[in-house]
């Protein structure tokens, strides 16, 4: 059986990768640190082989096959795009380096807050005889985002190091650039202008079309892995509670539940009957749901309220549906359907 191969993101990308991996119960074992390969275990096909890339090399390695799949940001993802390459989008939402693209202007510039205060900009500078010079790393992004508003008369500047500096080296006048915090566009002086969002990312599961329509081994691997990250994530915001309550019988004990509120959970309590290990005048039943976290007290103080004793809850690790919905949209994709990864995880991540 062929080994699915994956390509992992490394400098500054990798503790936060592992972690996502291992909690979702993929376990990658490299035996030096410094070491670019290693494996990945959890998958019940077998260890699947890995690859260390720079976030930015991991969208090429995957469009040349070298590797069947790969994680890295969706922004790198968007910017390099086409429509003669192999890379479909298997997951696009991972949880993780949440960021976004940005268009900001230096703070000095108090009349400019929004992408049409900036189109009056980039028009008065024309008519002074230059353009609007915006420093970026992602050309293809920027140059689209601000043609789709209308903002035609702008150089990009191709910027070496650190693009948040551009403006005070008076190399450009404005960036577009990434941020997470906001902090470092602050501490440069700059502000994101409103309706100036190119693009939000964080890190997404890709994979070469190719090698996944040409191998079904690996893509029935690739069902696999799907299936952990799915119901880790979608775990990630549910609690199993767990009560004793009295009652004449189970189904007394869900009538006065239900009646209660705010314990139904996703399909419903589940009831069992307590055999106390002391003599009781009182049948016992153990009441099991799963619940968000959001309504952990309401849903307390509702089995309180129907005579509930002692109520204990648990971080829920896994949370399985009766398919992957992922991988489903993966199948459409290799088959020519209009559906996405992207909408598919958008979905069914949430239970």
């Amino acid at each position: 059986m062929s080994a699915l191969r994956l390509a992992l993101p490394s400098k500054g990308w990798e503790d936060d990768t592992l972690r996502f991996l291992g909690q979702c119960g993929l376990r990658v074992d490299r035996s030096n640190p410094r070491q670019y390969r290693a494996r990945m275990r959890g998958l019940p096909s077998g260890p699947a082989e890995v690859v260390f890339q720079r976030a930015t090399d991991i969208f090429d390695e995957v469009n040349a096959g070298s590797v069947d799949l790969g994680i890295t940001g969706y922004d790198i993802v968007a910017e390099h795009r086409s429509e003669e390459d192999n890379v479909l989008v298997v997951h696009g939402e991972l949880g993780f380096r949440r960021c976004a693209l940005v268009v900001a202007v230096p703070e000095g510039w108090v009349d400019v807050t929004s992408v049409s205060d900036l189109a009056e900009v980039a028009v008065e500078l024309r008519s002074s005889g230059r353009e609007l010079r915006v420093a970026t790393k992602y050309a293809n992004l920027a140059r689209q985002f601000l043609y789709d508003r209308g903002i035609t008369y702008f150089t990009l500047v191709e910027v070496t190091g650190a693009i948040e500096a551009a403006p005070a080296l008076e190399t450009a006048d404005i960036i577009c650039d990434i941020t997470s915090s906001g902090v470092t566009l602050r501490e440069n002086r700059l502000k994101p202008v409103a309706g100036g969002v190119v693009v939000e990312s964080q890190a997404c599961l890709i994979g070469n079309r190719r090698e996944l329509q040409s191998d079904p081994e690996r893509l029935e691997t690739t069902r696999g892995l799907l299936e952990l990250m799915e119901a880790y994530l979608r775990s990630r915001q549910q609690v199993s509670i767990t009560a004793n309550i009295p009652g004449l019988s189970a189904e007394d004990v869900a009538r006065r539940v239900l009646a209660a509120g705010g314990a139904v959970g996703l399909r419903g309590p589940t009831i069992a009957r307590v055999f106390p290990k002391e003599v009781s005048d009182q049948e016992w039943f153990a009441l099991t749901v799963v619940i968000g976290e959001d309504v952990l007290l309401p849903t307390v103080e509702a089995l309180r309220r129907a005579g509930a004793g002692e109520v204990s809850a648990t971080q829920v690790r896994y949370v399985f549906e009766h398919r992957s919905w992922t991988f489903e949209a993966l199948k459409r994709q290799l088959q020519g359907g209009v559906a996405s990864a992207e909408s598919g995880a958008r979905e069914k991540t949430t239970a």
